[in-house]
């Protein structure tokens, strides 16, 4: 319900929150979460009860009214708000994006051990509804945009569905190198560090104790990519990371590697390719090749879907804008 009475070039709107939700609950501990409409929105808020007035021009009053609005459902659903959703959700109201924060925000992948795994912002969401509706998938930005962990939250989510019947988790160990052979250790001990972020991210979504199970049964298989030669992977959830350090040799063996009832998400950021002599990467040129053929999905993540730290969407920026002002020079 709202009560609206307009003065000079203001107007004034009251929002009646429903009395089953918690106002503490809206508000924050300490009304932190009233700061950051507060900080977000240009108008005045104030609260009394069940009730936000909201003063102020009409098109930031009319936003913080949709706000409101979203934020109640994301409470229902049972997600705890946080000052980040709050801030996300904002972004996404000012930026008209199609669909509502609250079925962004609120979209669930995967629930383990009291901790649920969702996307952060639309892009992000469109990326997790690209894996479901595609065979092969490219998620292409820079660090820390949850591209590889939400590929991984699908191919956990695909497991636990007996979707496929395995999940195999690859990437390429360049930055070993001609020194792999001097490592100490056996094979495996060898490549362990190259491949460690993908094991911390299994220890997120799969009970620690079934992971040493599920590796040794081959149901969880990671290796490096020079492990997939000559194989055909059928029934697998097949994730390559870091694929902009592939050859485009590399890349094409890996993705004919695609089996019967299999899914492929390749991830990686075109800025960051650590091949040697200038050689060039896969991951630039497969989208010349593969752009526009049926059940392949291309898919940008920028420095807004950073789900990282705050500041390290900002320093990617940056370097972003950095990196253009270089080329036009």
């Amino acid at each position: 319900m709202t009560e609206s009475n307009a003065r000079s070039d203001q107007t004034q709107h009251v929002v009646v929150v429903p009395t089953s939700i918690n106002m503490v609950s809206l508000l924050g501990p300490a009304d932190e979460h009233l700061r950051v409409l507060e900080k977000g929105i240009a108008a005045d808020i104030h609260v009394r009860g069940n009730q936000v007035r909201l003063l102020g021009p009409a098109a930031e009053v009319a936003l913080a009214e949709r706000l409101i609005d979203e934020l109640v459902i994301i409470i229902r659903t049972g997600q705890g708000l946080t000052a980040e959703i709050i801030e996300r959700a904002l972004t996404m109201l000012r930026a008209a994006d199609p669909e509502r924060p609250a079925d962004v925000l609120g979209h669930n992948i995967l629930s383990n051990r009291g901790r649920t795994i969702r996307p952060k912002t639309l892009n992000q969401k469109r990326y997790v509804d690209a894996i479901d509706k595609h065979t092969i998938v490219f998620g292409i930005g820079p660090a820390g945009t949850g591209k590889t962990y939400l590929a991984m939250a699908k191919a956990v989510q695909a497991l636990q569905a007996k979707q496929v019947n395995r999940i195999i988790l690859t990437r390429p160990a360049v930055e070993a190198g001609e020194r792999l052979g001097f490592l100490p250790g056996t094979l495996s001990e060898k490549i362990d560090p190259y491949l460690r972020p993908l094991y911390d991210a299994l220890h997120d979504m799969i009970d620690p104790e079934t992971i040493p199970k599920l590796l040794a049964s081959g149901t969880i298989e990671v290796a490096p990519l020079a492990f997939m030669r000559g194989r055909s992977l059928n029934d697998s959830f097949i994730i390559l990371d870091e694929a902009q350090n592939t050859s485009p040799e590399q890349m094409k063996m890996f993705l004919t590697r695609l089996g019967f009832g299999s899914k492929i998400v390749v991830t990686g950021d075109i800025t960051q390719v650590d091949l040697p002599g200038g050689m060039q990467s896969g991951l630039r040129v497969v989208e010349q090749i593969l752009d526009g053929l049926e059940d392949v999905s291309f898919n940008k993540l920028t420095s807004h879907d950073v789900v990282r730290h705050r500041l390290v969407g900002k320093i990617v920026a940056r370097y972003d804008e950095f990196d253009a002002r270089k080329e036009r020079s």
